[in-house]
């Protein structure tokens, strides 16, 4: 056998045996071909990539079963590889099958069988490599044994979107990426081509990330050569991102500067197809300065690459400069040299807008963000605040429904897409989204079967695809409540207990199961933690039964008031400390934070997946680095367990009581009072939603945004780490109905989230301010208003909250975490 491949793992270099040989025997009658004894057969002359496609079958199915296939002719089973420009030297037994693929488009296959052959004709050296990577996936996969339904060997196929690609990044920023090997990376570009990946965008070592990485195993402008080698080996296009990100364009030198430094860096690229660049994110040069730039790169590039195409994103652009960026892509002369658009995160105009805006020269890509969970284009919305606090923006993430959705409403604007990545959390999502451009009418169920039979096995890929789509609803509703969370690790855990070896090292076993355990370790927390909490209130709570005497001092003084009923309000205190400060140190779930850590050790060793900063040389832990923050609290328990400390030190024993009750009651508006907490989807009921189709990236409907990593700690309550968010120009919105008429109002708001330098407007009933544009207070904190009593005379009262206006960037801005509506105490109540 050969030595297995670093990056498949052990676990996905033999696959269980579950069907033994009776089942084997039984298969084949109902159907099935054992495929054990192959040999492959390739045109007289084969091409290079003709060639490539026969090596990376016998290749893999080495890997995966252990089965050795030959190149040649002595097998019992042969199999056809060619193209239909080289068929006809294949013989005539298989000549029907070029005639399949005769009118087959570009990259498209054709795939037939016969009782001792099966053929693969590719429309092209790239349709080859892709049938013959649908060849391997219809095959079942086991340990020692290898075998196809022979009914499912008669098709032809064609890609529906020209463009299928993913953005892999070898720089710091990443949470594996920057550890992997020239052979880990083949290995990886080569499973994307086996599920119809066409396009590969690297990163350059120049961009807006660390010089250099710890877990760098080559320099990153070596790694580049060597990654574009790789796509050419397979013949996947290349495209490079390249942030425009000197500080001003304008200048000559600074201009010619650039030129040279571009050219420098792609210069020994083996391939290059595309280089892309972002308008933003990084990067912040005006688009009459920015487009002369590319054209001159582009002019320079085709010196050594002579046909790159130079495409461009308007990303992070502000209002002016979005229409500035329209106007200039419509001139005649940009429409000469510009070969496309990308449509990315931050875009101030949504894809279906940008469409129409476009001249129909140019083909849009679409760059989908595929890897994070928060904070960013395609948010997990109302996702729990335990998880966004402990599991974090790049936890692994499959989510194999919402990205079909994704997928099916925003790529038909577009000619296809090369995902936005940072690392390989995201891993089962490239593979779906190749599937689904390949052929949209493809269930994510199936996709996702589809996957984990290939890389899983036969036995138990079909459970482990169940298993993806349970932990994608694993998020969805409040965890606490979420009592599919424990199914999905007991289902997890039931394949583990019959698993080998082989499946154990797997890293994209390692992966699933680390997400499940993480799952149910945080629901578990969440559970254990809430109930001390309400222990603590509990023993506060008696603070109402303390009632006061006055007690004399003696003649000529002011009598002092204690507590009466033998309640000593600072016992109360310190029993409600105490308890809270226990419950932070009582294990909860140890043997699954055992197993956290072990999977966490697991996959740094396999893949190099670096889920913690100092332990694993992490670069931050917003960038994949879980275990820094899985234990995490999860309820307000560190606020309460401060603010008694504040608390306990006040002599004055009334004003102690009064601190506490104060405490308990922070979310009490009073008797004829509203209270929202804005982030809870069970506590905003008058956030106005107004349910959008479609609306997959929040431009028209309010989501939910969270503090990821925890700025605020003990010095903020968990309703205001999560908060209320619209985009852009987008309001925010609450109406209240059922108001006294007769009562005086106030508002008490307070706005957080991550966009302190962005100013917000209040507008009562769209025509009374309630205060004009201005920026949040700092840290957050409460800010009261008083309600014109106009605004509430009709017994309803609707709030409007906006930002400025045509700003740029990530368009967030109106961030709004809790409010109250309190009536004001009629003067003598």
């Amino acid at each position: 056998m050969k030595r297995r491949s670093f990056l498949q793992g052990t676990a996905a270099t033999v696959v269980i045996s579950g069907m033994g040989r009776a089942g084997l025997l039984h298969a084949i009658e109902s159907g099935w071909t054992e495929l054990n004894n192959v040999s492959l057969v390739l045109p007289a002359q084969p091409a290079k990539r003709e060639q490539v496609a026969a090596e990376m079958m016998v290749d893999e199915i080495m890997k995966r079963c252990g089965v050795e296939w030959t190149i040649g002719s002595t097998g019992s089973v042969k199999i056809y590889l060619g193209t239909r420009a080289s068929w006809h030297s294949l013989g005539s037994i298989v000549a029907s099958v070029a005639a399949k693929a005769s009118k087959l488009p570009v990259e498209s296959y054709a795939i037939a069988s016969g009782p001792d052959w099966i053929a693969v004709c590719g429309s092209d050296e790239r349709g080859l490599i892709f049938g013959a990577g649908k060849l391997l996936r219809l095959c079942s996969l086991e340990r020692r044994t290898v075998a196809v339904n022979r009914k499912a060997l008669n098709l032809t196929s064609s890609p529906h979107y020209a463009i299928r690609g993913h953005q892999l990044g070898y720089r710091p920023k990443t949470n594996a990426y920057d550890a992997w090997t020239v052979e880990m990376w083949d290995q990886y570009i080569r499973e994307l081509a086996i599920f119809g990946t066409n396009t590969v965008e690297l990163l350059p070592p120049i961009s807006d990330d660390l010089s250099d990485s710890p877990h760098f195993p080559i320099h990153p402008k070596k790694m580049l050569i060597e990654m574009s080698r790789i796509c050419d080996k397979y013949g996947l296009d290349v495209s490079i991102w390249y942030p425009a990100m000197a500080r001003d364009y304008s200048d000559k030198q600074t201009l010619e500067a650039e030129i040279r430094d571009w050219a420098d860096v792609m210069h020994d690229m083996p391939r290059l197809d595309i280089v892309f660049v972002p308008g933003g994110d990084p990067g912040h040069t005006e688009p009459k300065y920015m487009l002369p730039l590319l054209e001159k790169e582009k002019a320079n590039l085709r010196k050594t690459h002579p046909q790159v195409q130079m495409w461009m994103s308007p990303q992070s652009f502000n209002a002016e400069w979005l229409v500035e960026f329209q106007t200039m892509v419509n001139e005649p002369h940009t429409q000469t040299w510009l070969d496309g658009i990308v449509f990315g995160p931050q875009n101030r105009s949504s894809i279906a807008e940008l469409r129409k805006a476009l001249p129909a020269k140019y083909p849009i890509r679409f760059y989908p963000d595929i890897t994070h969970s928060i904070q960013s284009q395609y948010s997990m919305n109302n996702w729990d605040i335990a998880y966004a606090l402990t599991e974090g923006r790049e936890i692994i993430n499959p989510r194999p429904e919402a990205e079909a959705a994704i997928l099916r409403s925003e790529l038909k604007y577009t000619s296809g897409f090369v995902s936005y990545s940072e690392g390989c959390n995201d891993d089962a999502n490239k593979f779906l989204w190749s599937l689904l451009a390949w052929d949209p009418n493809m269930t994510a169920t199936d996709a996702m079967r589809d996957f984990g039979r290939y890389f899983i096995g036969a036995k138990d890929g079909s459970g482990f695809a169940q298993g993806l789509l349970d932990l994608e609803n694993n998020w969805l509703g409040p965890l606490a409540a979420n009592e599919l969370v424990d199914v999905t690790l007991q289902k997890f855990m039931s394949i583990e207990r019959s698993a080998s070896p082989f499946l154990l090292e797997n890293w994209r076993w390692q992966q699933a199961m680390f997400r499940a355990c993480c799952d149910a370790y945080v629901r578990q927390r969440l559970l254990f933690e809430s109930g001390e909490l309400a222990k603590a209130k509990s023993i506060l709570g008696r603070i109402e039964d303390i009632g006061f005497a006055s007690v004399p001092w003696g003649i000529g003084a002011v009598p002092a008031r204690e507590p009466a009923n033998g309640i000593d309000p600072q016992n109360l205190i310190e029993d409600a400390m105490r308890t809270l400060r226990e419950s932070t140190l009582q294990p909860v779930a140890p043997a699954l934070r055992t197993r956290i850590a072990e999977l966490g050790y697991a996959l740094l060793q396999s893949i190099h997946q670096q889920l913690a900063v100092e332990r694993f040389q992490g670069e931050a832990v917003d960038r994949g680095a879980p275990l820094d923050t899985i234990d995490h609290p999860v309820t307000d328990g560190p606020y309460f367990l401060k603010q008694l400390g504040a608390i306990s030190k006040i002599e004055d024993q009334e004003e102690k009581i009064a601190a506490t009750r104060a405490l308990l009651d922070r979310t009490n508006p009073g008797p004829g009072g509203f209270y929202d907490e804005l982030g809870n989807v069970g506590n905003r009921p008058h956030l106005v939603i107004e349910e959008v189709e479609g609306d997959f990236d929040f431009r028209r409907s309010p989501h939910v945004g969270t503090s990821y990593p925890d700025h605020y700690g003990a010095n903020a309550p968990m309703a205001w780490k999560h908060w209320a968010e619209s985009l852009y120009e987008a309001p925010l919105k609450m109406h209240y109905k059922g108001l006294d008429p007769d009562v005086e109002y106030v508002l008490q708001v307070v706005i957080s989230g991550d966009s302190r330098g962005v100013k917000t407007k209040l507008m009562a009933n769209d025509a009374l301010e309630i205060h004009p544009l201005q920026l949040r207070p700092w840290p957050p904190a409460p800010q009261t208003f008083a309600v014109p009593r106009a605004a509430t005379a009709g017994g309803e009262l609707r709030l409007t909250w906006t930002r400025e206006t045509g700003l740029g960037g990530n368009g967030r801005g109106c961030q709004l975490a809790e409010v109250m509506l309190k009536p004001v105490p009629k003067k003598g109540d």
